[in-house]
């Protein structure tokens, strides 16, 4: 039991040092297999994130003006994870719009350079985000704090949810420069559910939000992942840890869309 525990600790270690700029010690070697195991924490390591963000917009709120802290929220938030999830998305706006075949769509994905496609989604991207966590701080403090935590949570365990569901593709006699999450394990599947059972029970605690607009979240969330999902697999027939990033990316951004209905609705 003891050596269990160890190994699932390890393991969300293991999805910090993924997923953040944390300086966590990891001293065993790490493989895809690994990886794959890990990503049933990422749910829970997005709720840490949005923890961690809450609190600096929280404290910034008290002594600056709201668009101020809410920017230096969004800026330390980047900081926090290195960026991660929006080079996915600046990667993959790249390579969907600049190619037509699947192989040059991989092979522009692949270049570290920053095209067109790429810095339009990300301006619109940070730009839907602080204008929709600034209305929703202006709304009610509650409203902005747990918007965070919903989320960050809920799109990580989204973005997982997407790696069985397609194949993981990369480029002919590529190699992997490193680790790479190509499969869900049903064990994964305990901790990304219990993430999702700790953020909900929060939000319930301090949100009012009733069932029907629960199941309408429920809808909103499926179908973006169902046409993410069919549109991805049009353009390079599967997914790459770029194409993860971006998928958390849009579904952070639909949550807050969503939670911004509910202002409107109050």
């Amino acid at each position: 039991m003891f050596n269990v525990v160890i190994h699932q600790f390890f393991l969300f270690k293991l999805a910090i040092v993924f997923l953040t700029r944390l300086p966590v010690s990891i001293k065993r070697e790490v493989n895809d297999a690994t990886l794959n195991l890990a990503t049933g924490y990422f749910g829970l390591v997005g709720f840490f994130i949005a923890t961690l963000n809450a609190s600096v917009l929280f404290l910034s709120m008290l002594v600056l003006p709201i668009s101020i802290a809410v920017l230096l929220s969004m800026a330390f938030g980047l900081m926090l994870t290195g960026a991660f999830h929006e080079d996915g998305l600046a990667d993959t706006a790249d390579g969907f719009g600049g190619g037509w075949l699947p192989e040059q769509k991989l092979t522009i994905m692949k270049d570290s350079r920053l095209g067109t496609y790429g810095a339009s989604a990300l301006c619109i991207s940070l730009l839907i985000k602080f204008q929709a966590l600034l209305l929703l701080a202006e709304h009610n403090t509650y409203y902005v704090i747990f918007s965070l935590l919903l989320a960050h949570t809920l799109s990580r365990v989204l973005a997982v949810s997407i790696i069985p569901s397609l194949k993981y593709v990369q480029l002919e006699g590529e190699t992997k420069t490193k680790p790479v999450a190509t499969s869900l394990s049903s064990s994964s599947v305990a901790p990304l559910l219990l993430s999702l059972v700790l953020v909900i029970y929060l939000v319930m605690q301090f949100l009012d939000i009733n069932l029907t607009q629960w199941l309408g979240l429920s809808v909103i969330i499926w179908l973006v992942r169902f046409f993410f999902i069919k549109f991805t697999d049009k353009q390079i027939g599967g997914y790459t840890g770029d194409v993860l990033g971006a998928a958390q990316q849009v579904f952070e951004l639909a949550i807050y869309i969503f939670m911004l209905t509910l202002i409107g609705s109050c």
